[in-house]
């Protein structure tokens, strides 16, 4: 067996998507070659996200797909990393027997290790490694293949602590490992040299962070110093809990331009009585003083969060509370799902006590209010004005380009400028989810 190519399919958030970058990087040192597709790969790996059941259920139906090469190459290896992998271990052999490897979380760094034992064994059958590992950091990995030619995501920490009733995270994730803030800040200064202008700080609770070497030096320090580093012109991070946002990092954000004035504040839900059942360790009444602190840090901040509907024990007066939260905050963007039980979490064993039906609805109304919000946003504070884009490539129109401002906000455009280009766009038409401009010579440095 030569097992020369790969190809590394993601599924989740963009934890997974650098896990991916990660991996990619560690086969790569060991000689074999990415290629763009299943089809022409020795080796087909599937990073999994778990957090919702239909994601899980898309992995096995996207394996059952990848099955059938394997029918016409007897040699050709599957195999699963990520969260699935971690939740399910041995059970996706089980449901899945032509799979390969099963690799979790904290093991990924192994995969060479396990493909040549793979290659040089005669004992058949698949390679299970699912264990967590002991240390207060994660794994280091000295090679990452980026996939973006201007965004450099970079792990701070992995994990979570908070053990909110419906996530699954702590158990796929494991508890929280932070990584020496001085690999950090080297990681950081490596990817400026190397051409990147934005850095994507990345954790399960990002801003729960602290240096396992110096227990003073928390998120907001390491903020800061990550964003005086020369040529670091963008600077962002996710995904944060609003239990941990300090005074000091508000204060980091509203004092450094190059960090973007989009912050991300998952709320789950507006109803003080369902965030206690969620484990949340904030009320409402405290999400809102949260929200009222961004408001006057000194500078404008473009909020968007998550919305879980019909949790269990969530009444219509709930869910209106939701609504009325949603319309008092006025929220830039938003992550909003329907309720589905997850193994291996406190809510897994309740009642799922709202019909379907009725979640349909609550999350039908809530987006409504939502593109209603966006539009308007978008009308009084972006239609007319001037930003500096950052160009990302090609719009989905296959003919504009697209870019991002600092606020987060996507911006299509008549173009032909790179990836990583910083431009000038007048805005000049709105839509709920994105902006149209017109490509000028001079742009605003300010937000948003």
């Amino acid at each position: 067996m030569n097992v020369q190519s790969f190809f590394i399919e993601t599924f989740g958030c963009q934890m997974n998507l650098h896990d991916s970058e990660k991996i990619a990087g560690l086969l790569a040192q060991r000689g074999m070659v990415e290629v763009g597709s299943a089809e022409e790969a020795d080796l087909f790996l599937l990073n999994t996200c778990s957090v919702r059941e239909k994601a899980a259920q898309k992995v096995y139906s996207r394996l059952g797909e990848v099955k059938k090469r394997k029918g016409a190459h007897p040699d050709f290896l599957i195999g699963v990393v990520g969260c699935v992998a971690q939740q399910e271990g041995e059970d996706v052999v089980k449901k899945a027997p032509f799979v390969d490897l099963v690799v979790g979380t904290h093991m990924v760094h192994a995969l060479p290790d396990l493909l040549d034992e793979i290659q040089e064994s005669h004992r058949p059958g698949p390679r299970v490694s699912t264990r967590f590992l002991p240390g207060p950091s994660p794994v280091e990995f000295p090679e990452v293949a980026r996939q973006s030619s201007f965004r450099a995501n970079i792990t701070i920490m992995e994990g979570c602590n908070k053990h909110c009733s419906f996530c699954i995270v702590p158990h796929t994730r494991g508890k929280e490992r932070n990584r020496p803030g001085h690999l950090i800040l080297e990681e950081i200064r490596r990817s400026v040299n190397q051409g990147y202008v934005e850095v994507l700080l990345l954790g399960q609770t990002v801003n729960s962070y602290r240096d396992p070497d110096n227990p003073r030096f928390r998120f907001a320090e390491l903020l800061e110093q990550a964003a005086r580093i020369p040529g670091v012109q963008r600077l962002r991070f996710t995904s944060p809990h609003p239990r941990e946002f300090q005074e000091n990092t508000l204060a980091v954000m509203a004092e450094m331009n190059n960090i973007c004035n989009q912050v991300h504040l998952p709320l789950q839900s507006g109803s003080t009585a369902v965030l206690k059942r969620m484990l949340r360790q904030h009320s409402r009444e405290e999400y809102l003083e949260l929200v009222d602190r961004f408001r006057n840090c000194g500078r404008d901040m473009a909020l968007s969060t998550d919305i879980i509907v019909g949790f269990p024990g969530e009444t219509s007066q709930d869910f209106e509370q939701t609504l009325s939260l949603v319309e008092e905050v006025q929220f830039e963007s938003m992550f909003s799902f329907k309720y589905s039980p997850r193994p291996f979490t406190q809510a897994h064993s309740w009642e799922d006590d709202v019909p379907e039906q009725e979640k349909t609805q609550r999350l039908m109304a809530l987006q409504s209010l939502q593109r209603e919000i966006q539009l308007k946003i978008h009308g009084e504070k972006y239609l007319g004005q001037n930003f500096e884009v950052l160009v990302e490539g090609m719009a989905r129109d296959k003919v504009q380009r697209f870019g991002r401002t600092t606020s987060n906000k996507i911006v299509n455009y008549p173009g032909n400028e790179s990836p990583g280009t910083f431009i000038g766009v007048d805005i000049t038409k709105v839509g709920p989810n994105s902006l149209n401009g017109q490509r000028v010579e001079r742009f605003q440095h300010s937000c948003p």
